[in-house]
């Protein structure tokens, strides 16, 4: 790669600058809340120019996979932080609604930003595991097993990551206190290129820290907004058909033609034939009788209903032999009472 190639799009240097800028005024931000509106601004701004810097080191192709990090021009090793920048500044956003696909996309910058310094060899360090696949970038020992050699494992585990952490901050304090002592003299530009040199990587060293932790934070961070969001799905209420049932109409049994009048039959009644087409219908049949011969009202009596008519006629035509049946049969009830003779059923 050319030395200073970077400063052949003018704009490049002024971009970076401007948005490391703005992430810095919001780190020293005094602002009770966050979410301020001036600083969200910032980070809104702050991320566009940061985003319009990187697609001017993408066109410019500035670093390949194929080359060292000696062969990267001093002045262009600032522009190795940007996907880390970004990934700081993706974080400020405060939107709960969109909180996990910021931490998600802050999580992607981080690690582009630590594999581009894997690939240069800046740093010694253990790129992280996905949150999917926890076993995916760093083969590890199980520390999972039952029994004391299991616990075991997981309290030495334990006990690494905690010196590893003790390590960073105080490498990071140091880095920290030599940028602070190096940060004037170099954007005076009375700076040799050796030292501008050893400026940013030590810049990227800081950040290769700050990466770590940042994405160490987001893992846990993502667990729990996932949590969050499987228990609101759980409690929302089941969701109604599309087409709810209509509501079925009431309907009013009527006794009489009056009052079907006035309330209605609530039911669909209305005459398929005419009284004389029904009559003449049943009379084909054979059902009724034929019109000019009367009905009689004996059909609607049972026998002996029918028996007894005919015997009170006949007592009230004074009929002698009638009159003297009937006396012989009631003297007959008075001597035999109801049950008389029956030996078997004892009833």
């Amino acid at each position: 790669m050319a030395a200073g190639a970077a400063e052949t799009l003018p704009r490049l240097p002024e971009l970076l600058e401007s948005g490391w800028r703005l992430l810095e005024e919001v780190d020293a931000s005094t602002e009770p809340s966050s979410g301020a509106p001036a600083l969200q601004d910032k980070v809104r701004r702050g991320l566009e120019l940061l985003q319009q810097a990187a697609r001017g080191v993408a066109q410019l192709d500035l670093f390949s996979q194929n080359e060292d990090l000696e062969e990267i021009a001093s002045a262009d090793l600032k522009y190795l932080l940007l996907p880390a920048l970004l990934g700081a500044l993706t974080m400020k956003q405060v939107n709960l609604s969109k909180r996990l696909e910021h931490v998600q996309s802050a999580r992607a910058h981080f690690m582009d930003f630590l594999k581009l310094c894997k690939n240069y060899q800046i740093g010694k360090f253990h790129l992280p595991p996905t949150p999917e696949s926890p076993n995916e970038n760093e083969p590890t020992e199980s520390t999972s097993g039952a029994g004391p050699a299991g616990r075991q494992s997981s309290l030495v585990a334990m006990a690494s990551s905690r010196q590893a952490k003790i390590e960073r901050y105080k490498q990071k304090k140091e880095v920290e206190n030599k940028l602070a002592s190096m940060k004037a003299f170099v954007e005076s530009g009375q700076a040799e290129e050796e030292q501008i040199r050893e400026f940013y990587i030590l810049q990227i060293q800081k950040w290769i820290t700050t990466s770590l932790e940042e994405i160490e934070s987001i893992d846990q961070e993502i667990v729990i907004l996932r949590g969050r969001n499987a228990l609101k799905q759980a409690s929302a209420p089941p969701q109604t058909s599309q087409h709810p049932r209509t509501a079925m109409k009431p309907f009013i049994l009527t006794r009489d033609a009056m009052q079907a009048k006035v309330l209605g039959a609530g039911y669909p009644s209305l005459a398929t034939m005419t009284v004389n087409d029904w009559y003449e219908q049943r009379c084909k049949q054979g059902i009724m009788p034929d019109k000019g011969k009367p009905l009689t009202t004996a059909a609607d009596l049972s026998e002996e209903e029918l028996q007894k008519e005919q015997q009170e006629k006949k007592v009230e035509e004074d009929d002698e032999e009638t009159l003297q049946k009937t006396r012989a049969w009631d003297d007959w009830k008075d001597t035999h009472p109801k049950g008389y003779g029956n030996r078997k059923n004892m009833g």
